[in-house]
């Protein structure tokens, strides 16, 4: 990962994330997000980026959003190179995902925990939260709490 170029983007997902799976196993979830600004003159400027994700954040992303999601997406920005069928250069600047959230502004989501996976997002952590737009079904009862009680 690289320090230096780290980016921050929000905005809306173009289209649902495509989760596919390396011959070695490894998840992998591409999606586009679309970013909007408004120029002086009142019109608006779009950029379009195409955002790539690995392991257990893969899986989750494509469990989570879908098209029109307004998301955050913290990562790197990567340029890939290569030749067209023509012989012609090109190139395209993307997002590396190191985490990926909906945004709260104009929406709630609720979150549920996902087991631990043995390390399956590279750090051999517990993976995040992966956020869901209906609530999952409940599998163990929930606590109750005597609200005269402080929380901590």
């Amino acid at each position: 990962m690289g320090f230096d170029n780290t980016v921050t983007v929000v905005g809306n997902v173009t289209r649902d994330p495509e989760l596919r799976f390396t011959q070695g196993g490894m998840a992998v979830a591409n999606f586009g997000v679309a970013w909007n600004k408004k120029r002086n003159d009142g019109e608006d400027e779009v950029s379009f980026f195409d955002v790539t994700c690995f392991r257990q954040l893969a899986e989750n992303v494509a469990d989570s959003i879908g098209k029109g999601a307004r998301v955050v997406i913290y990562g790197t920005l990567t340029q890939r190179n290569w030749e067209n069928q023509q012989g012609e250069r090109r190139s395209k600047i993307e997002i590396l995902a190191d985490d990926v959230a909906p945004s709260l502004k104009w929406a709630s989501a609720e979150v549920t925990r996902n087991e631990f996976r043995g390390g399956g997002d590279g750090g051999g952590r517990p993976s995040g939260g992966a956020a869901r737009s209906q609530a999952p079904e409940r599998t163990q009862p929930q606590p109750t709490y005597d609200l005269d009680e402080e929380p901590f």
